[in-house]
């Protein structure tokens, strides 16, 4: 599709200083600001087929999710690193990165089975992301998932070393665990260095730090949360496929899907950043407001970015065109559900 290779550059080069770059989203075209319904209005049904019951799927997903990465990490010396490990890998998450693995890989056809190791390393670099991210050196945070965040319960020496083996064993936890022909495991587990690496999440990370206090327009913001947010969610709806043995076709359109719900589900974070309170979304409440950071809201106001958030909503259902309308249930749904979380 037309807007997918204009809005959505596949390989972007990485900032390393705040000027606008010339391949952002909104360099490129002033695509996610048409005037439509507000992001509350998202959820609607267009006929009884499309029901779902995604509250169910998203339980049962992530209960499955929760008892294989259990599985994957005991506790076993030294036990205070594994301890810090566990403590927030194990915390009650969304899943959100492992659900959008389990489920492209069902879009084409794949057993979960096959999926699950790759998608409980999704999760493992997600946690490792947040490890790091509350950290006091990068943005001091206390409070993750409604508790203490690893550096307050265990140091900031222990967090630091808690998320770099998470990191190391989500790798390690993809190959030796995977039930699946070699290639296709050797693919996944490249698409998620690629995705996590110096052009990618990390460096999504340098972005948010160096621009933060500064004034930055809509391009810099895309670029950051294409990076730091969209590029973990893309391999995980990319390695999906990959494992349920989907077609190239099949792998780059799940790919741009899960760009676009990366890119919605910031979009989101930044609304209840304002919206909710701590109590509510179980991390500080207007946490990037006082780091002085730009926010979609900051930037664009609330009503401007809930109507991006819809657009964003629209373009990933595009996506799942062509694609078996009862295997695409949970993905589309799943983009609903980003667009109208709570927290």
């Amino acid at each position: 599709m037309a807007y997918a290779s204009v809005c959505f550059p596949m390989n972007v080069p990485v900032m390393t200083t705040c000027p606008s770059p010339s391949w952002s989203l909104a360099s490129r075209r002033r695509c996610f600001l048409p005037a439509v319904r507000c992001v509350s209005s998202v959820p609607k049904v267009a006929d009884e087929a499309d029901l779902f019951d995604l509250k169910q799927y998203m339980a049962e997903k992530a209960r499955r999710v929760d008892a294989a990465l259990d599985r994957a990490l005991p506790l076993r010396p030294p036990e205070r690193l594994f301890a810090a490990m566990r403590y927030s890998l194990l915390s009650p998450g969304k899943r959100v990165r492992p659900v959008l693995t389990l489920a492209a890989c069902e879009l084409v056809g794949g057993d979960e089975s096959a999926a699950m190791p790759v998608a409980c390393a999704a999760e493992m670099i997600h946690v490792m992301s947040l490890i790091h991210d509350d950290l006091p050196c990068i943005d001091n945070d206390d409070v993750r998932r409604g508790r203490p965040a690893n550096h307050v319960a265990f140091g900031e020496g222990f967090a630091v070393l808690a998320g770099d083996a998470l990191h190391c064993f989500a790798y390690e936890h993809a190959a030796a665990a995977a039930r699946a022909p070699p290639e296709r495991v050797l693919r996944a587990v490249a698409e998620l260095g690629r995705a996590t690496g110096a052009e990618g999440l990390l460096a999504g990370q340098i972005m948010d730090i160096e621009c933060e206090g500064k004034e930055v327009g809509l391009e810099v913001l895309e670029g950051i949360h294409l990076h730091k947010t969209a590029k973990l969610m893309e391999a995980a709806a990319a390695c999906g496929v990959i494992m349920g043995g989907g077609r190239e076709e099949e792998v780059e359109r799940l790919r741009r899907y899960g760009r676009v719900v990366g890119l919605l589900f910031q979009v989101v974070d930044d609304i209840l950043d304002v919206t909710r309170t701590t109590e509510e979304l179980g991390k500080t409440a207007g946490k990037d407001s006082a780091c002085g950071k730009t926010t979609y809201p900051k930037l664009l106001g609330l009503e401007a970015a809930g109507r991006l958030a819809e657009e964003l909503v629209g373009k990933a259902e595009e996506e799942l065109q062509g694609f078996d309308r009862n295997r695409a249930r949970p993905l589309r749904h799943l983009a609903r559900y980003i667009a109208n979380r709570n927290n």
